[in-house]
Parts: structure tokens; sequence; C-alpha cells
């Protein structure tokens, strides 16, 4: 990696994901501009952290764009993403501001990417998704793409037993009236947790559900497999509940529900603490086959989710500053290889020598 120069700012610093990456930075001798809203919570970090701070709010992109004259990078950690992150892009781009974020949300990398002409342009890079989601998955699906050359279908599957934050519970509630796969190239909408699959992971089988992962985006654009499906592993309890879910489905699409329920995560929930996140681990599973019947599948052992993210946000924009991505959109591993996740500390992507499969049941 080449060394970079510039000056990168973080928005929702103060926020649980943004104050981890925050505080690694700064350990590894970064000197990110800290940013968020809220000015008491974003003063006091950096204060701690003997950093440089901004407050402004992210309601207009013109007046985003002067807070980002004299900033070379972004990464927004500030969601839901569905919210903050279109006038964000545009203010990058008017700035020529290079754009990152942390998000998972399948609508905004759709919408991102459709800029990414313009950013081209403009000689800026357009990189969503530098944590948990999409690092690990984006480049397990390209090393799959790249061992299979013209697979047709795709299929990947997460285990964590770790806690989330109130950031990705809130972005994970927009995701509860419908599920989502990619079937020809297109964005299928199906009944949340009606499609199930028993996945062959390392420690044991686990059941799985069909989730609107942001891969379903990203994996399509970074290896053009028109046939993707995502599944994350759930207590069987819990997939019961979310197939309860469909009877709900009409309440589950108001806006006003889903802010209700976001403002009571705000209350209610905190993210895993620094014990948990040492001793916590993920596995990622994942399958190419083509239509003649062959097939390869692989799996991946990370960190626990919040401290991949931080780490890999963090490498991201550094990257991003030396030069390493290409302007335009780009997902983790377009912008930096399929190989970019055996960069980051504590992962590991190993091949099958006897693929197995996941056993799917409606």
């Amino acid at each position: 990696m080449n060394q970079h120069t510039g000056r990168w700012m973080i928005y929702g610093a103060n926020g649980y994901t943004g104050e981890l990456l925050a505080a690694l930075a700064a350990r590894r001798g970064e000197r990110p501009l800290l940013a968020g809203r809220r000015r008491p919570a974003v003063a006091a970090l950096a204060e701690r952290l003997e950093l440089e701070h901004r407050v402004f709010d992210l309601d207009d992109a013109r007046a985003i764009a002067r807070q980002l004259e004299d900033v070379d990078a972004l990464v927004l950690a500030a969601g839901p993403f569905s919210e903050t992150s279109a006038r964000t892009v545009e203010a990058c781009l008017q700035a020529r501001t290079h754009y990152l974020d942390i998000t998972g949300e399948v609508a905004v990398f759709e919408a991102i990417q459709a800029r990414g002409p313009d950013a081209a342009a403009r000689g800026v890079v357009l990189l969503p998704g530098v944590g948990f989601d999409v690092v690990p998955s984006d480049c397990l699906a390209a090393a799959l793409a790249e061992a299979l050359p013209g697979a047709d279908e795709l299929e990947l599957a997460i285990h964590s037993r770790g806690s989330m934050s109130r950031g990705t519970l809130k972005t994970s509630l927009e995701g509860l009236s419908a599920g989502l796969v990619r079937r020809d190239g297109a964005l299928v909408e199906i009944p949340t947790a009606s499609l199930r699959a028993t996945i062959p992971f390392p420690k044991g089988p686990r059941e799985a559900v069909a989730i609107p992962w942001g891969d379903l985006s990203t994996a399509y654009f970074s290896t053009k497999i028109p046939n993707i499906t995502v599944y994350m592993a759930l207590p069987p309890r819990t997939i019961q509940s979310l197939r309860a879910l469909a009877y709900a489905r009409p309440l589950l699409r108001r806006p006003g529900l889903i802010r209700l329920l976001q403002r009571l995560v705000d209350v209610a929930v905190v993210g895993p603490d620094q014990a948990a996140r040492e001793r916590g681990s993920v596995w990622l599973w994942g399958r190419a086959r083509r239509r003649d019947g062959e097939a390869t599948s692989a799996v991946l052992r990370t960190p626990e989710s919040y401290s991949l993210t931080a780490e890999a946000a963090l490498r991201c924009v550094l990257r991003t500053l030396a030069g390493d991505a290409p302007p335009g959109y780009q997902t983790p591993s377009t912008a930096f290889g399929s190989r970019f996740i055996a960069e980051l500390p504590g992962c590991e992507l190993t091949f099958e020598s006897s693929p197995g499969g996941a056993t799917s049941t409606p």
C-alpha cells in the first residue's frame, strides 16, 4: 500500500461504530477530523482522542460540501444510510471528496452505484460498504467468481453470535417488510423468511434464512453473477418469528412505525463491549455454481463484526487516499482485489477441497 497524503473525516464519529473507528485511527497515529450533529458528544470524543472536530448536520448538500472543502475523503458512519447517504454523496461530488460509508442497505448501494459515472468524471471514489457490510462477503464473492469463471449462481451465508449496535439494528428494521434475492440479474422481493437453507458451516450445519444483505447489490456488481442469495444463520425460533412477520407486512411498510421502532432502539440498545468484541468471531460460507453443475465453495473466518468494521474502514480510507482505488463507484473487491480481506488481521479464507452445498427449504 502506498503512503497516503490527505485529510479525512469521520462523520458520525460519536456513534458506536464511528467511535470505534476514531479510536483505532488515533491509536495508529492517524489524525481524522471528527464530525457529527451533536456538539457535546463530538467535542467530548475529540478532546479525549486529541483530534479536531466539526459540528454540522446533513440536511443540505451544498452546506455539507462547504464543510468538505478541505477534506480529501469522508467516512460516513451515521445512519440509517437511506436518510443520510444521498445528500452526502452529492456533497462529496461537489467538493471532489472521496466518499466511503459502512452501509449494508441494498437500496443505498444501488443509488450510489448510479452516481458512478458522475464520480468518475470528477475523479472521486464512491466506496460504500467498507465495514463488515460488505468487505468480507464481497471479497469472498469475488474470490469464488475468480475460482469458477462463468458461474451462474452465488450463495453466501453468515453465522455470528455477536450483538448488534444501534445503527445496525435501526437499519435492519427497514428490511423487515420483505426479503430480497437476485434472480436473472434483477432484484426480486420475497416474503420475509420465506427462503430457508441448511448451511454447511465448518463447526456444523446451521439453519439459515435469506436476508436482504448488501451483497445482493455489491456482489452482482463485483462478479456479474446473475443469481445471488444471501443467508443469515439464526435460531429456529427466530426464523419462525420472522416468518410470522409476513402477517404484519402492511404495518411494517409504514415509515412512521419504522421511525418509532428506531427511536425505541436509541433508548434500549447498546453495542457489544470490548470483551465481547475480543472473544467474538464470524464464519462466512459461499458457493459459486455453473449451469453445467460444476461448483466451488469456500469459508471465511473473521473477527467479531464491529472490530472488523473499524479495521476494514480504516484500511479502505487510507488506501483510497493513497490512490489505490480507481475513481467512480467501487466495491471493496473492485477497489482493492479479492485478496484485500487477507490484509485484515484474523481473517482466513479457505477453499473447501470437497465443496458442500446449502440445502434450500421454501
